[in-house]
């Protein structure tokens, strides 16, 4: 960070035990080496990631821990609010699937990364990878082993929406769901066109809320 975010956190960490600084030497243009040093320096039996300029609600932990455990969940996810980059929000709440597969990932990323809470041990054999959408091939790694994501049916954060036209990547977008689905999981080529299509629907209907 280019402000006083280092100080900051310092200063928590001195009066807090549990806030620990973390950081690496130069930026790497991605969240996935951030992310995999938080993962690998956790302690607890739970994760959830928070980007710096998005917002968990107030209760979002404590109520998805105790989703989890009155049913016996490993992994979970919620509906979350879009607010704009200078911090205007408007409920523009965004509903998402009530759980998520393996196939459902393949489809579209049904679970937004700033909404996740999972146990720890199933991020034991994985990691982000520094490709595109490495939110999404993430899941797949987790979820291509059987397990499934809830949704606990709440909004428990908001995200920011980058300061950029909304359309103006979607060539880009389209070409890396392609690369995920070909080079990285495998797809053959009906099936991959098959999950583009929804992909490309469901993303119309999501970035028109």
């Amino acid at each position: 960070s280019s402000d006083n975010t280092i100080s900051i956190v310092k200063e928590f960490a001195e009066r807090d035990p549990r806030i620990r600084y973390f950081f690496t030497n130069q930026n790497t243009g991605s969240p996935s080496q951030p992310r995999n040093i938080g993962i690998e320096q956790a302690k607890g039996d739970y994760i959830a990631f928070l980007d710096s300029d998005d917002i968990w609600l107030p209760n979002k932990l404590e109520e998805q821990l105790a989703f989890m455990q009155e049913y016996g969940y490993d992994f979970v996810y919620s509906n979350y609010e879009k607010m704009s980059w200078d911090g205007k929000r408007e409920q523009r709440i965004v509903k998402v699937k009530g759980s998520a597969s393996y196939k459902d990932i393949l489809k579209t990323n049904e679970i937004p990364c700033l909404t996740v809470l999972l146990k720890r041990e199933l991020l034991d054999d994985v990691r982000f990878k520094s490709v595109p959408d490495e939110d999404c091939v993430c899941w797949l790694d987790i979820l291509k082993k059987g397990y499934k994501a809830y949704n606990t049916g709440k909004v428990h954060a908001v995200y920011r929406e980058v300061k950029q036209s909304r359309s103006s990547n979607k060539f880009k977008m389209f070409k890396e769901r392609w690369y995920i689905l070909r080079d990285i999981e495998k797809v053959s080529f009906v099936p991959a066109v098959y999950y583009l299509a929804i992909y490309a629907f469901r993303g119309l209907a999501k970035y028109l809320v």
